[in-house]
């Protein structure tokens, strides 16, 4: 399961990446218009079902056929877990409990899980110190552009049991990033086996699916009647189903073949940036200078992780 990988990204994967940033950042505002007309589960399990009758489609339209090897199910049933139902229940259940910018600073930190759990367990992709040090500043650049979380929530608790609840929240978000990094390392599997990442993507969201689906009709089946759902909300799902999900699965493991575990999961220090320019761009959102200087930071840590500008300054200091 070692297949190397390039550690020195492409000008064609750092694309990639940016480009899964966008998409990923642009679930905020789709999964933003949803949630008021539908709870968290349900939107989570729509997202990965029409992902998946997208990419099947895809798929058949290209010539790909589903795998018939058990071992390769079981592989998309093992990637669907780490990768989407654990995280997902995990970040849902979370969310509701601490302030969304504490979630997201949380969130963030997958990178550093990543160079952890990677170099521990991939020989091809052992952290160096300028990585070690890129992930951390780049770290610093996502808290410097979301924010300081609000602190209304640690104030407003006042007994042991609410404490203990705010400390279970934020260890589910952890909890959940690690579940990235995992997933970033078992998802190597699949170059190993030759599976074509559009299958890959497809099987993924599949077997979350399948997963998903009965957790949801137990948690929130009577909570919500679809014929009352309005337009711009079933727009919202379906963009957040084809474009956030099932093209950035088909990117993520494009991305994740070529350049490893670690460098995929930096789309996590993008992803705060993405939303942030599009909210700017369609929400008339402002963008104050923290902002930029958070930016600036991100890719500073980003120059780091690549390596390519500081080794020329290490060869050329003058």
């Amino acid at each position: 399961m070692t297949n190397s990988i390039t550690h020195t990204m492409s000008a064609k994967v750092w694309a990639m990446l940016i480009l899964l940033s966008i998409l990923w950042g642009g679930s905020f505002f789709f999964v933003g218009i949803a949630v008021h007309e539908l709870p968290p589960l349900t939107i989570v399990t729509l997202r990965v079902t029409l992902a998946a009758l997208t990419l099947w489609l895809f798929a058949f339209f290209i010539g790909l056929r589903p795998p018939t090897s058990l071992k390769v199910w079981g592989s998309f049933l093992g990637m669907g877990l780490l990768n989407n139902v654990l995280p997902f229940i995990l970040i849902v259940w979370g969310q509701t409990q601490i302030a969304s910018g504490l979630a997201a600073i949380l969130n963030a930190a997958t990178p550093i899980f990543a160079v952890v759990v990677a170099g521990l367990l991939l020989p091809d992709e052992k952290p160096t110190p300028l990585k070690i040090f890129g992930v951390a500043i780049g770290f610093i650049g996502v808290v410097t552009v979301i924010g300081l979380p609000q602190l209304e929530s640690i104030t407003a608790i006042q007994n042991g049991h609410q404490s203990s609840v705010y400390f279970l929240a934020q260890l589910a978000i952890v909890t959940a990033t690690i579940c990235y990094a995992l997933a970033g390392v078992y998802g190597r599997r699949f170059k190993t086996l030759g599976i074509n990442p559009v299958l890959t993507a497809a099987g993924q969201v599949t077997a979350s699916s399948l997963v998903l689906l009965p957790i949801t009709i137990t948690v929130e089946g009577n909570s919500q009647t679809f014929a009352s759902v309005s337009n711009i909300t079933w727009l919202a799902i379906s963009a957040l189903a084809v474009f956030s999900t099932a093209m950035a699965y088909v990117l993520y493991f494009k991305i994740l073949a070529q350049a490893g575990a670690t460098n995929v999961l930096l789309v996590t220090l993008l992803v705060p940036v993405s939303a942030i320019l599009l909210g700017a761009a369609f929400l008339n959102e402002s963008l104050a200078t923290t902002h930029f200087i958070g930016m600036m930071i991100i890719a500073l840590g980003l120059s780091a992780i690549d390596g390519r500008l500081w080794q020329k300054w290490r060869t050329h200091p003058s």
